[in-house]
């Protein structure tokens, strides 16, 4: 299992994560209660129940480089251009836009992540 913390202009906003029955977005409840109506995008409204998904979520898919960048990109870091999780944690930690992405596969899953297996 790989997962990452989703910021919003720099403030913590969820969690993302992969495992083997696909993609799970959870908003951070601090998040939920201070910021009900600033999603990370338009697709997921902010809630309390995660979002899942058995291939990337569009909107963190979008973030990944294309073209000649993805081309470079998974070269350099020997990442398959069908690891999307792999190419989102290698290269969405600092984007143009206002939502980045930081790895914390190496660490426990947070106390609140509303994550279960099913």
């Amino acid at each position: 299992m790989r997962w990452a913390e989703v910021f919003y202009r720099d403030i913590k906003a969820g969690f993302l994560l992969e495992d083997e029955h696909g993609y799970l977005f959870s908003y951070d409840a601090e998040y939920v209660r201070s910021f009900p109506s600033v999603p990370v995008s338009l697709t997921m409204p902010v809630c309390m129940e995660p979002y899942r998904s058995k291939t990337m979520f569009p909107f963190f898919d979008g973030l990944i480089p294309e073209g000649w960048m993805l081309n470079i990109t998974a070269e350099v870091w020997k990442i398959s251009r069908r690891d999307r999780m792999g190419l989102l944690l290698a290269c969405c930690r600092d984007t143009i836009g206002a939502v980045h992405i930081i790895d914390r596969s190496g660490l426990s899953l947070p106390d609140e992540a509303d994550y279960d297996e099913a």
